[in-house]
């Protein structure tokens, strides 16, 4: 304090240190309350603006393209200038025979009767792996994800949400012996899939 007295003598004002400065080596500078206020304020809207895009949103439009079992090109009413005018869309929680897989043709025109140059309604609920949109398609009242396995052409996928109506509906469809369940022991596609790939190496 004496040797502060010494540079500073009383009546002269001692110089304050600028915003972000630090006083000595190694001590962190003292923001306001208001700037950490603020930072917080930023840090959140940013959390907010990357969570934006995982979340559900519904569209009207028209199915323009059948690709297999189960996906679509999806041409919405509205779409932003920066977005393409369609979308590829596979169906959420199911799974229906590839196309060199037995049923899969059958699969793709069940699909083809349900929804091609439909109005539709599209809840999108994801985006997979290979950059697909993953949504629920409805044409007027009736859920196309649910009837394709009610039909018997697609497998309810339950390995990471389990619909209870998907799961009856091919209960309903195997006892049946709809589609695909004609066959004694028809193979998955996610087996068919597993067992072209290990074919290939």
């Amino acid at each position: 304090m004496r040797f502060l007295f010494a540079l500073y003598p009383r009546g002269v004002r001692r110089p304050t240190l600028r915003k972000g400065r630090c006083a000595a080596a190694g001590n962190p500078p003292a923001y306001p309350l208001r700037v950490l206020a603020l930072r917080a304020v930023l840090a959140l809207c940013l959390l907010f603006a990357l969570a934006a895009p995982a979340r559900a949103a519904t569209l009207t439009g028209v199915v323009i393209v059948v690709i297999d079992g189960d996906t679509v090109l999806f041409k919405p009413d509205h779409y932003s200038p920066r977005s393409r005018a369609f979308m590829k869309v596979r169906l959420a929680d199911i799974d229906a025979p590839e196309h060199d897989q037995p049923h899969g043709e059958a699969a793709t025109q069940a699909l083809v009767a349900l929804a091609l140059k439909q109005r539709a309604t599209m809840d999108i609920v994801a985006t997979d792996a290979y950059g697909r949109k993953v949504g629920r398609l409805t044409v007027g009242a009736q859920s196309v994800n649910t009837e394709l396995v009610r039909r018997g052409f697609a497998w309810a996928f339950t390995r990471y949400r389990r619909d209870a109506g998907l799961v009856e509906a091919q209960r309903e469809a195997r006892r049946a012996q709809r589609g695909l369940w004609k066959d004694a022991a028809p193979t998955a596609p996610w087996e068919w899939r597993r067992a072209q790939s290990a074919s290939a190496h």
